[in-house]
């Protein structure tokens, strides 16, 4: 059986098999490894590259369809994982260390559900098996921790390399750190541009995230100091904006996009 099929044989059925949305071959592109035969029995590590994809199962019964065209297969039991991969690194901007991706939800105007979207997303995301951090940079108003059912949570701050480090909260699959954390229940920030700023670069690079596949920040509503700041100081590996189809909210979420842009 050996003589038959092999390593090679098994990567070479799998080479016509693509990635649906980067159009290559799943061999090309390294994402079949450690190929096992034992008898009839094949077995492989399909290495995807988000944990997300939802394209996974289709992917994985293309793979067992593959290699059972080859004489003699019982069983096909492949393994599925995945590498996210990491944004690029940008002239001037200051990636955070161990974390792989930053996605920005923003809007407009308030009250169309952006924090409602923001933790929805960082949700699915832990869900599927990534790796991932909220930041809530609605300092005037952080909600998120009421969302993620972290209201009553407590944040240790440790002392690090470098200074303080501060300790996320975490629930659902989620590390977060939000404005809320430091103030008392009704206590409003009456703050000018540049505390805003600090408070942003301190929740970016002086917390303990480790390694994330994805750090979602909930902005704050328009396009102000918290985009500014965001956006000047990190690379980011998308941006999205949330709306209600209402013709005034539509208006300043094409300035939030083009913001952005």
């Amino acid at each position: 059986m050996s003589a038959i099929v092999d390593v090679t044989s098994v990567l070479e059925v799998l080479r016509p098999v693509q990635d649906p949305e980067l159009r290559k071959s799943l061999v090309e592109l390294n994402m079949i490894r450690n190929v096992k035969i034992e008898g009839g029995n094949v077995s492989f590590t399909l290495v995807l590259t988000t944990p997300a994809c939802p394209l996974r199962e289709f992917i994985v019964e293309d793979c067992q369809k593959a290699v059972r065209q080859l004489p003699g297969i019982a069983d096909v039991v492949v393994d599925v994982t995945a590498e996210t991969p990491k944004q690029k690194d940008l002239p001037n901007r200051q990636g955070i260390p161990g974390v792989k991706n930053i996605i920005a939800i923003s809007s407009g105007k308030g009250g169309v559900g952006k924090t409602t979207v923001a933790v929805n997303v960082a949700a699915a995301l832990a869900n599927s098996g990534a790796k991932v951090g909220m930041l809530d940079a609605d300092i005037y108003g952080p909600n998120v921790p009421t969302m993620l059912g972290l209201e009553s949570a407590q944040v240790m701050v440790q002392q690090g390399a470098s200074g303080e480090v501060l300790e996320p909260a975490f629930n659902h699959g989620i590390k977060m750190v939000s404005m809320g954390f430091l103030i008392d229940k009704d206590q409003p920030v009456i703050w000018r541009g540049p505390m805003l700023n600090g408070i942003i670069r301190q929740f970016l690079y002086q917390v303990q995230w480790g390694e994330l596949d994805y750090l979602v920040v909930d902005l704050p509503p328009g396009t102000g100091d918290a985009q500014l700041t965001l956006i000047q100081a990190v690379p980011m590996a998308g941006a999205a904006i949330v709306t209600t189809p209402q013709n005034v909210a539509l208006l300043d979420a094409r300035k939030g996009l083009k913001m952005f842009q």
